[in-house]
């Protein structure tokens, strides 16, 4: 599907007209969301509400923050086993190993970013590009230009023009910087799906997306110690179903919109049932 199709409605962050209100907001009362809602909050309080977490929490965070980052490493083309990920120190190896090792400092970065999010967020999607590409270049940390290609085989949506990018992000940073009404999960998805129906830099679009995601639920208060990592469930739900939702998005229908914030509300359950299944390994001991 097209993201300039003719056809679609434009996504949120390319509709901040003052007569659209709140449009984040909007997208709350759309068939299905308010139940993918709430479903999240009862997994994340499921998790905050076990034994463990008030003696081991920062065991729990450091766990998620290592199993989300092999998730999201997955979904851009690097599927290691969790042990493999745990064991290894270097990430210079080959791309893969490139991958893992930028999943694993945005993993690590996201959560130094929370206070400049909600004032500049271009700032923070710099930051976390330059941190996923670890390199100095003049294509690293900005929106690409007019021209400029993408590194992201893994996502054959139609790419957008740079002017498109440019308006978009703007719009985006826009709809955070005023804030919303809108319940953490679909602010969360909205900035996911926007980041990557764009990829507005010339490569790590997607691991910067699922890095963003992290940054709104955890901002959000909705999951303040990062427990319930929704990288493990994107991954978890598989590729294609990941790239079919995503469609959902780039469409701007209500039907697809909805189908997106669901897909990424069921990751979040997923995130919050792998830390459940950590904190009950170590309460036996296992872990």
């Amino acid at each position: 599907m097209s993201s300039t199709g003719a056809t679609a409605d434009p996504p949120p962050s390319s509709r901040t007209d003052s007569g659209r209100g709140d449009p984040l907001a909007a997208l709350g009362s759309l068939p299905g969301v308010a139940d993918s809602v709430e479903s999240v909050r009862k997994a994340v309080d499921r998790v905050y509400g076990h034994r463990i977490m008030r003696r081991r929490s920062n065991a729990i965070t450091a766990e998620a923050a290592l199993r989300g980052a092999r998730g999201s490493a997955a979904l851009s083309g690097a599927d290691w086993a969790l042990e493999e990920v745990r064991r290894r120190t270097d990430f210079s190896g080959d791309d893969e190993a490139r991958v893992v090792g930028a999943a694993l400092r945005l993993t690590a970065e996201a959560g130094q970013l929370l206070s400049v999010w909600r004032q500049s967020p271009l700032r923070v999607l710099a930051r976390l590009h330059l941190v996923a590409a670890a390199r100095q270049d003049d294509a690293v940390g900005r929106p690409r230009q007019e021209g400029e290609g993408v590194d992201e085989p893994l996502i054959e949506l139609p790419l957008p023009g740079a002017a498109e990018v440019s308006g978009r992000l703007e719009g985006l940073a826009e709809l955070i910087i005023a804030g919303s009404s809108a319940p953490a999960l679909v602010t969360a998805a909205v900035v996911h799906g926007e980041l990557l129906a764009l990829r507005p830099f010339t490569s790590h679009n997607g691991l910067v997306a699922r890095a963003a995601e992290r940054i709104v639920l955890i901002g959000s208060g909705l999951d303040p110690k990062s427990v319930c990592p929704p990288e493990v469930g994107h991954a978890e739900q598989g590729r294609a179903g990941y790239l079919a939702a995503l469609e959902g998005y780039v469409s701007g229908t209500p039907e697809g919109m909805a189908a997106w914030i669901a897909h990424c509300g069921r990751a979040v359950e997923l995130g919050a049932r792998e830390s459940t299944a950590v904190c009950e390994a170590l309460q036996r001991g296992a872990a």
